[in-house]
């Protein structure tokens, strides 16, 4: 371990086009970040939208700190969706970006 994020938690803006996609339909951006990890696309997305974000967002972002050989804690990733479960979403939208759906890292050229 010993990583860190590729993008800071306020690093919104720094893919602007993903965040106007996640601020009208995090649902989207959630099962996207499931399904990187290798979870359910449909069924994460799903969870968020009927409200189990807090519980759900933590677990995703515990998988990916784990593909990604990111430092953290699972007290950390429940403080991080509580108080900036929309900042939490963007960090890891473009943390899992370069992931394919098995978690392996895609080739750039």
């Amino acid at each position: 371990m010993g990583g860190e994020f590729q993008n800071g938690l306020c690093g919104c803006f720094n893919d602007c086009g993903l965040c106007v996609i996640t601020y009208f339909v995090p649902c989207y951006t959630f099962g996207k970040n499931a399904e990187a990890v290798g979870q359910s696309c449909v069924l994460c997305g799903l969870g968020m939208f009927f409200g189990f974000a807090i519980c759900l967002g933590p677990f995703i972002r515990g998988k990916i700190r784990e593909k990604q050989g990111i430092d953290g804690s699972c007290c950390g990733d429940v403080l991080t969706w509580w108080f900036c479960s929309f900042c939490a979403l963007m960090q890891e939208a473009q943390e899992v970006k370069g992931l394919s759906p098995s978690g392996a890292a895609i080739e750039r050229e």
